[in-house]
């Protein structure tokens, strides 16, 4: 179902002449159905004037990935749900890439053990084949890219990308973060990626880094001052 823009909330002391410069908050559909990945993408966003749904809310099913790049199947998740709902849309593909296994599971990560498969399960095959594949650590970076498009068939998506380097312990570590995250250690900070805050991850991860990157895009198209 289509999106309208609405206007954002004032209070009382707020309206008066500041009323009539308000704009509305621009629709927005964030295009994942990764409960992780929306929570990373609501705080990523937060300051921007968009008015901001999951996909899922509004009934809007995951496309099948079929690009053989992260952008291209970023794009392809984007322009479905902005076709599908009337609205703007962003959209991310991300994934892990090990040099022992030449960078698998890369667009494949979410669904390393098939279709459907969980966090551990993908985990628990990618510590199997990296077993075969010799001794821990394994060298590894997570790989991001972003797309926001105005539209379904918007000529100028605006992109942006992001890498995370660090390697493959055996053992987890670590309640946060979701996907590899257990597994996906930090030599830097002797820590894995799922032993960091939120916000600790959103400021060094790949997809805060991309995020960063096209925060800056969308700030300047839509003419609001850069958040703190």
């Amino acid at each position: 179902m289509p999106l309208n823009s609405v206007h954002a909330p004032r209070s009382d002391d707020q309206r008066g002449e500041a009323q009539q410069c308000d704009e509305p908050l621009e629709s927005l559909v964030i295009a994942t159905g990764n409960v992780g990945k929306l929570r990373e993408f609501r705080e990523l966003l937060a300051g921007l004037p968009f008015a901001i749904t999951a996909q899922g809310d509004l009934g809007i099913p995951s496309p099948e990935e079929t690009g053989s790049t992260f952008l291209d199947n970023a794009l392809l998740k984007a322009r479905h749900a902005a076709a599908a709902s009337g609205a703007a849309a962003i959209a991310d593909d991300s994934g892990l890439e090990v040099d022992a296994l030449g960078g698998a599971p890369g667009i494949y990560s979410a669904r390393y053990a098939g279709v459907g498969a969980m966090d551990a399960d993908n985990n628990a095959k990618l510590l199997a084949v990296l077993r075969v594949a010799g001794a821990a650590p394994w060298r590894a970076r997570y790989r991001c890219a972003l797309a926001f498009v105005a539209g379904p068939e918007d000529p100028a998506p605006m992109v942006a990308d992001g890498v995370w380097e660090g390697c493959i312990v055996e053992s987890p570590r670590g309640t946060g973060g979701f996907g590899y995250d257990p597994y996906f250690f930090l030599p830097d900070l002797q820590l894995t990626a799922a032993e960091l805050d939120p916000a600790d991850k959103n400021r060094r991860s790949h997809r805060g880094t991309a995020m960063r990157v096209l925060r800056d895009l969308l700030t300047a198209r839509k003419q609001v001052p850069s958040r703190p």
